[in-house]
């Protein structure tokens, strides 16, 4: 086994023992149980943190303050990683404030799939990039990346030496159990129910909610005992449950201040070798959708093209499109020169965006990470940028500030002679609107191109980008074509005009996904903040017919009312990354989307659909308005007992990510049926769906 340590700048110095990675504080060693794995085995695996004498990090819950541990891992085509299995935490109070986590020593366990397809003397290579805040009086945000290597064998593998400390970490697990104890509120307590039949002799408890919120952490947790067993009573917290909600924690129990027992309520702690079997038929190869499994690189290219021209058609390009159709005819009587010089333009525009967001994205893989397609629209400092991107549109198209003289709106006043440059800044937008839409052939090839050398993920990217400009480039230089246009006339500006309104109607959207992502306080900001765009635009747009002096005061206020504006805005909505969602009221029949819930229906046998979206997608969207939520879809789901389960990826999921990955995609939609029977395989749904698409999925005859 080895492992690879990429540590700050300020944590390398000294010599790094190649077994570990040493920070100041905190040692962090990846541990395996077996020498060596066989495809299709799911292996035991650990993070183990080893830490100085008063320091510590957090649990899954952190408290009134920090950070919890995360994991984000790397892995071969076909492997897949379960989520994190947190030991009991420990109480810790520095003053006023309670924090949940973890002093001395912890190992995090999880469980790695290894692929079906590999052979005797292949090797499993994994990288795990894990993050931790380590606090004392002050507190680091530390990063290590841990590498493991091992050999892949036929039989049975001799255990390794980390295999009895793992074991150790199993104990610290919390137990399962079969309370389910409800909460009970008054006023400002919270009450716990707890049958005193079922629970070993204990004479004091604590109960750590897995959600902060829930309870008061620095209050006192009283426990007591009447009639029907005992109680404990804890000080509600600024998002405490209702009268009926189940409690969703850890339970501890204490005899004379020693841990009798720890309870896992309202979750399954299964222990890691129950997890790991069940594990082992999450995420089996995804059976293809025709034409797209496996593609070669030749067919990945063509998909790619042929997703690019679909995207045109999609409802987030298409007026943009619309607005360099109406330039098009504006410039009737150019030359074919300057016809095809803008043509050009646009196209180079689209190319050298899909470039940067190749680029991006291949150095987010060097790094360790997972984003694909749409990763930015994770951002909600990118969401808002975007809604007050729309709106400028909207309002230049209404004729409230013009940027340039051409019809081509945003980035024609960077124009070269010819407005050549606003063509080219028109195709850096299309491209940017794009990235919430997914087009059919474009999953499988992305997916494709994510997993290859840089090289050839920048030429998928680049087909992409081709079939996106190929319309209007081939309108621009095919004469033929350009006579089958309307005849220029007053009618141009009347539809320009009406092109604002979808526009509004993006900014609008981009709104609501910015209050689903950031919360309601977001609302306010961007409210606030297109109040402010729209004013700085009407000063910019009144001061350009007066004098020189006057328009470039007129200039310089706009711009400085844009700085404030962004000043102000950006931290407020940026927020911490795990700031709270807004609750969905659209998916009420939805279960959220777990491996380890995957893993325990596919063990219990149950159909299960599985839909990964994003509110910033409007593919799905429109899947979910047409296909997904259409009465004949929910009858059958019902008549056929399917378990429904949502991945949620507006906001960065790393189960999500996986889980894409797992079947060759990058962003969502990804639509998954799994037909009744433990062992039975996933059918991959196409990206766009009807519903008898899916009911034809859920007719299928199970395949022997």
């Amino acid at each position: 086994m080895t492992l690879i340590a990429s540590l700050p700048p300020a944590a390398q110095a000294g010599a790094v023992p190649p077994a570990q990675a040493q920070t100041e504080q905190v040692t962090a060693r990846l541990l395996a149980a077996t020498t060596a794995v066989q495809p299709g085995q799911t292996l035991l695996v650990g993070v183990q943190q080893g830490i100085i004498e008063h320091w510590h990090t957090y649990w899954v819950n952190p408290g009134d303050s920090g950070l919890a541990t995360t994991l984000a891992w790397t892995l071969p085509a076909g492997a897949s990683a379960g989520p994190i299995q947190w030991p009991v935490p420990t109480r810790i109070a520095v003053g006023p404030i309670v924090n949940y986590g973890y002093a001395n020593e912890v190992t995090l366990l999880s469980s790695l799939r290894v692929p079906q397809g590999l052979r005797d003397g292949d090797v499993f290579d994994v990288q795990a990039k894990v993050d931790w805040l380590v606090c004392e009086d002050t507190c680091i945000p530390q990063q290590v990346t841990l590498g493991l290597s091992l050999p892949v064998r036929s039989g049975v593998a001799a255990a390794s030496a980390d295999a009895a400390r793992l074991q150790q970490a199993q104990a610290r697990l919390p137990s399962a159990t079969s309370l389910k104890p409800q909460w009970r509120v008054e006023g400002q307590r919270l009450q716990l129910s707890l049958p005193s039949a079922d629970l070993p002799a204990h004479d004091a408890a604590y109960f750590f909610p897995r959600r902060w919120g829930v309870v008061a952490q620095g209050e006192t947790q009283q426990l007591q005992h009447d009639k029907s067993g005992w109680v404990l009573s804890l000080g509600a917290g600024e998002s405490p449950p209702k009268t009926g909600d189940a409690a969703d924690g850890v339970l501890v129990l204490q005899e004379k201040g020693r841990v009798v027992q720890a309870l896992a309520l309202g979750h399954d702690p299964a222990p890691v070798q129950a997890l790991a079997a069940s594990a082992a038929r999450t995420l089996p190869p995804a059976p293809a959708a025709a034409g797209e499994a496996s593609p070669s690189l030749a067919l990945a290219l063509l998909m790619a093209l042929a997703g690019g021209l679909l995207l045109n058609l999609m409802p987030c390009v298409f007026p943009v499109l619309t607005i360099k159709a109406l330039s098009l005819m504006q410039q009737a009587e150019a030359s074919r020169r300057t016809v095809r010089l803008h043509g050009l333009a646009y196209a180079a525009g689209v190319l050298l965006s899909f470039v940067v967001l190749a680029a991006v994205l291949i150095a987010l893989k060097a790094a360790g990470d997972s984003a694909g397609w749409g990763f930015q629209f994770q951002s909600p400092a990118f969401v808002l940028l975007m809604a007050l991107l729309m709106l400028a549109l909207g309002l230049s198209l209404s004729g409230v500030a013009t940027f340039g003289g051409s019809v081509t709106g945003i980035g024609s006043s960077l124009a070269a002679r010819g407005g050549a440059g606003g063509s080219f800044f028109t195709g850096v937008l299309a491209t940017l609107v794009a990235t919430p839409c997914t087009a059919p052939f474009m999953g499988a090839a992305m997916g494709y191109a994510l997993t290859q050398p840089a090289g050839i993920t920048l030429a998928v990217f680049l087909s992409l980008g081709l079939g996106m400009a190929l319309p209007y480039l081939l309108l621009c230089e095919w004469p033929a074509l350009q006579r089958l246009l309307p005849r220029p006339g007053a009618w141009m500006e009347r539809l320009k005009q009406a092109m604002a309104f979808p526009m509004y109607a993006s900014a609008a959207w981009l709104v609501w996904v910015l209050t689903r992502q950031a919360g309601p306080q977001a609302l306010a900001v961007a409210l606030v903040s297109s109040l402010v765009l729209a004013f700085a635009l009407w000063l910019y747009g009144g001061t350009r017919t007066l004098a020189s002096s006057r328009r470039r005061h007129g200039s310089a206020i706009a711009a400085a009312v844009l700085v404030a504006l962004a000043a102000v805005a950006g931290p407020v909505v940026v927020g911490p990354a795990d700031a709270p969602r807004a609750a969905s009221t659209t998916h009420a029949d939805w279960e959220p989307y777990t491996p380890q819930r995957l893993a325990d229906l596919r063990a219990q046998g149950k159909p299960v659909f599985i839909n990964l979206t994003a509110d910033w997608c409007l593919t799905c969207m429109v899947n979910e308005r047409v296909a997904l939520r259409s009465e004949s879809v929910d009858q059958a789901f019902r008549q056929s007992g399917v378990v429904r389960l949502l991945g949620d990826w507006t906001r960065r999921d790393e189960h999500i990510t996986q889980l894409l990955a797992a079947h060759g995609r990058s962003g969502v939609p990804l639509y998954l049926f799994y037909p009744a029977g433990a062992d039975a395989q996933p059918v991959l749904l196409p990206q766009l769906l009807s519903p008898d698409l899916i009911l034809a999925a859920l007719r299928a005859p199970r395949a022997s």
